[in-house]
């Protein structure tokens, strides 16, 4: 969890080196204790002991603090189960990891950095703030003030840009907010002189401020990702800047307007892409006139745009693949089935069906049939869903034998919604094939 920069807690707002010392020690005391929850009940405290977490639920705190407690215990761990590390230089490490930096060193310097209002550091860290609250006047202010803030980059891991902080994306994720002036607070950084394609240090590196509000939930639930996209590209972004392609990392991420917008703009189009847009003249293109793959295209391309054509609706890309010979259950990945089924795609289940799409097979990462993704899809239906249509595809399923599984219901986090669809009177039906 922690290696990752983006997941990680914030400091208090007057930071003390000395009680974060003390902490580590405590830390070091509940490893040496010989408790197996010692660790655990540390992490428990520390995060009931910042006031600034009070206002998160006691669930959320609860869970947190035990990702923080494994992490802990990963990092102190030794060859031999039966022993731990317990060294101050491990417990200082755990703590600064927690907060997004990559040493104790560097989190030291960042606190020694924050008591001094003028710092370079208490500026970024003033301008971030500004930025995800929304705060044009204080943002123009700094900027004004140091014209050399909008380069810096932040001492954390990410080492993002403030350019990058409009995103909500990559950067730590208490800041990943998206205020309704989110286009002004770009466009003041851009005419500051920010660099619009400026990398940072998330998702193995290289990422850019496009690639990241691309595929940004934050920006697009305010209604902001497409005009955000646009005033970057206006400035000069460069859509595609990895071998993957920005539209099929939107819709990896599930941004589908997003990646329709980068597709019409230009972005770069393989045959996975092509298909997850459902751009079917595009897509015959990569295909020879006796039907099969062009060098340009891969099998893989293929097997994996004809799941994005199956989650995003593409009926008709979907009918051009079958007819070139795409094996419906030909993934160890979640099936084209398992796709249509938690989108809501109910003539797209009944497609796969008819071309004898395995109703059974379970997925990895989840260990769930295209059925349990229906259920999950209708009580958390994703953008576009219509929950009427699940009632059909529970039914196409049902008659095609697939099988209830209590036991994976059971894991769903929200109880209620399954247990409302379970005694939801067109489910049961739907559930006996009846519909």
């Amino acid at each position: 969890m922690f290696p990752n920069p983006q997941s990680v807690i914030p400091l208090p707002p007057q930071p003390n080196l000395e009680q974060y010392k003390k902490l580590a020690k405590e830390l070091i005391k509940a490893c040496k204790s010989g408790n197996p929850d010692a660790i655990r009940n540390w992490a428990r405290e520390w995060l009931e002991a910042l006031s600034f977490l009070q206002e998160a639920r006691t669930e959320m705190r609860i869970h947190f603090a035990d990702e923080i407690a494994k992490f802990a215990q990963s990092r102190l761990a030794t060859k031999r189960s039966d022993e731990r590390k317990c060294v101050l230089a491990d417990a200082q490490f755990i703590i600064a990891r927690v907060h997004g930096f990559q040493s104790w060193p560097r989190m030291a310097k960042h606190i020694e950095a924050l008591h001094h209002v003028y710092s370079p550091v208490s500026k970024f860290e003033a301008a971030a703030d500004a930025i995800i609250s929304g705060d044009l006047p204080t943002l123009l202010k700094l900027l004004q003030e140091d014209s050399t803030l909008v380069h810096a980059h932040s001492t954390r891991e990410h080492h993002a840009t403030l350019l990058h902080y409009v995103s909500a994306n990559g950067v730590e994720n208490y800041r990943q907010k998206t205020p309704k002036n989110i286009v002004r607070m770009a466009e003041a950084l851009l005419d500051a002189g920010a660099d619009v394609n400026a990398e940072c240090n998330v998702y193995g590196g290289g990422a850019t401020t496009l690639g990241l509000t691309a595929t940004s939930v934050h920006p697009e639930q305010a209604g902001m990702q497409i005009e955000l996209l646009r005033l970057l590209l206006d400035r000069g972004a460069i859509i595609d800047t990895d071998k993957r392609g920005a539209v099929v990392g939107c819709l990896a991420n599930g941004r589908r307007k997003a990646a329709e917008f980068l597709a019409d703009c230009g972005a770069q189009l393989d045959l996975e892409g092509a298909c997850g847009v459902g751009r079917l003249d595009m897509v015959r293109t990569f295909f020879a006139e006796d039907g099969s793959l062009k060098p340009s295209a891969t099998l893989e391309q293929m097997q994996d745009g004809f799941a994005w054509a199956c989650e995003y609706g593409r009926k008709e890309v979907v009918e051009f693949l079958l007819k070139h010979g795409m094996d419906v259950a030909d993934r160890d990945k979640p099936t084209a089935l398992h796709w249509a089924a938690y989108a809501g795609h109910a003539e797209i289940v009944k497609l796969l069906l008819e071309c004898s799409a395995p109703v059974d097979i379970k997925e990895k990462a989840h260990n769930g049939t295209p059925l349990d993704w229906a259920f999950y899809g209708w009580a958390h239906p994703p953008e576009r869903a219509q929950q009427e249509n699940y009632y059909e595809i529970v039914a196409l399923l049902i008659r095609a034998g697939a099988k209830t599984d209590e036991r994976w219901l059971a894991q769903d986090p929200d109880r209620p919604q399954i247990n409302r669809l379970l005694a939801d009177p067109k489910m049961l039906a739907a559930l006996e094939g009846s519909l």
